[in-house]
Order: structure tokens, then sequence, then C-alpha cells
């Protein structure tokens, strides 16, 4: 927690430095048993850089230390404001006033559609499956998709996707 605040500390100095009012917006994104160290890396620098929190839920495919993963976050890991969960559950536990937003291609909802607002938790599953059936029926009001006009391409890199349905969140409660 030290570490969090000495970040937010630092970034209202920087903002302060550079003239700028600074409004805090607390987004999250969180990755479901993400399985590609270089996509988790790339998605980690991006929360990092949008001063996002980064949750990891549940098991991955790789260690949390691997090389591949500390490469693809260059040197922005001391930015990133870290957590790790043991399930769903513990998330929505540690996030109970947040709206849970669940991205996947097996709805119609485009993001564009959704009203983000301050505190959003954006929640992508596992690059090669995605979230589970019983959690997108089970929320089914809540979830969005990344419309894709090539119906021959079946999905984006989850990086990608982070950084599309995020950045538009920022602009909508930014």
């Amino acid at each position: 927690m030290d570490e969090f605040i000495c970040r937010k500390d630092a970034l209202k100095h920087f903002a302060r430095k550079r003239g700028g009012r600074v409004k805090w917006v607390m987004l999250h994104v969180a990755l479901v048993e993400p399985e590609i160290p270089p996509n988790t890396g790339n998605i980690a620098r991006l929360c990092a850089a949008a001063n996002t929190s980064l949750h990891i839920v549940g098991v991955t495919g790789f260690r949390m230390d691997d090389r591949t993963l500390k490469r693809s976050g260059l040197d922005y890991w001391e930015f990133v404001d870290l957590h790790r969960h043991i399930d769903l559950d513990e998330l929505y536990a540690a996030l109970p006033d947040s709206r849970f937003v669940y991205l996947t291609t097996k709805t119609d909802r485009s993001y564009t559609e959704w009203l983000f607002r301050d505190g959003d938790c954006l929640i992508f599953g596992p690059e090669t499956r995605g979230l589970p059936e019983t959690l997108l029926k089970a929320n089914r009001d809540n979830c969005l998709t990344i419309p894709m006009p090539n119906k021959n391409v079946r999905s984006l890199n989850i990086a990608t996707s982070v950084g599309i349905v995020l950045y538009e969140a920022i602009r909508q409660v930014g």
C-alpha cells in the first residue's frame, strides 16, 4: 500500500510541476488466468501508463517472475499497481464498489454502447478460451465486445483489446 501512495504522490508532483490539475480516475483491469507472458507484460505497461490497477485472477500460465513477462513490461513494473486474487470472488470482495464489465466475443453489445464510470473493472479471460460461458450468462447485462467487421477473424490480441476498451473508458470518465 505504501508503494501505491508514493506512486500517487509522485504523479501529483509531476502534474503540479506541469501546471496541471490531477483528477484521479480509478479504473481496474482484471486478467483471469492469463496464459501468455508477453501479453500480460504489455498490459501491465499499459496499466502503468494509464494509472490503472491491474488485477491477476487465478492461476497464470507462467511464473510472475518469467523473463519474457518482465521484458514486456520493460522498466515500468515499479509503476504498476498490481494485485493478485485467488479467484473472482476474491476480486469482487476486493472491489466492493466497482461494477464488473466482462469482455467477450460472445455478445453483440459493443463497448461503445456502454457508459463507463469511475471504479469500473474491465474483466478479460484467458487468451485461448475467454471467460467461461456460465460467468457470461450470469452477467449478461454487463458483457461487451469489440466489433470486428471481418467475420473471418475470431478475436483480437488481448493486449490490443485491453487498450481499446480501457482508453474508451478513460475518455468517457476522465
